[in-house]
């Protein structure tokens, strides 16, 4: 346990800051999932599902959970299943 004063805050804030980044990446990879089940059942708003999920990863890019480019590969992957 961390007794100087910043570090015992550094120590706090990284704790809220990692339940944040777990919450967010979990958000974004449900919309992947929601639309990758959506493929396999063949549902009929394919085309909202995979723009959520889209949107979901650049919202990760932008906060830093994931690299810009992880994020293409997996736009680029969804947008083949989408056209399959």
């Amino acid at each position: 346990m961390p007794i100087i004063e910043g570090s015992i805050k550094r120590a706090r804030l990284n704790k809220v800051q990692r339940e944040h980044n777990i919450a967010q990446n979990s958000a974004y990879r449900t919309e992947v999932k929601k639309f990758r089940k959506a493929v396999e059942a063949g549902a009929d708003n394919l085309e909202e599902l995979y723009v959520n999920a889209s949107s979901a990863l650049d919202r990760a890019v932008s906060k830093g959970l994931i690299a810009k480019n992880k994020a293409s590969r997996d736009k680029s992957r969804l947008a083949a299943l989408l056209n399959k």
